[in-house]
């Protein structure tokens, strides 16, 4: 299990992966070849990943999102140190909050 600020990256065991992600649109990666785990609305920092692999938005008001990297892959952010991750299938989770009334992602 790996964290970063407020993601979490969580392993997933082959059998784990639901069946429609294998055939799954993978998100788009942004202008610099990355895929985006999280964006900060304030700094414009973003946790990120580098390396071949698909990214899968899962349904849900916080979507959390399956990352498949076939040959490994780092996470990276302006502020925080790299991440190394295996080859393999990771559950992505963005850190939520409780605030009167309501559950929202952590914004950065």
């Amino acid at each position: 299990m790996y964290r970063q600020g407020d993601v979490l990256i969580v392993p997933l065991a082959e059998h784990a992966v639901p069946e429609s992600a294998h055939d799954a649109v993978s998100e788009p990666r942004d202008g610099r070849g990355r895929f985006v785990l999280a964006l900060g609305e304030v700094t414009g920092h973003a946790h990120a990943v580098v390396g071949p692999g698909r990214l899968i938005r899962e349904a849900g008001v916080f979507g959390p999102m399956l990352l498949h990297v076939p040959e490994g892959a780092r996470v990276v952010h302006e502020e925080h140190a790299a991440i190394s991750l295996p080859k393999g299938w990771y559950r992505v989770v963005r850190q939520r909050e409780y605030v009167p009334g309501s559950v929202r992602i952590v914004a950065d």
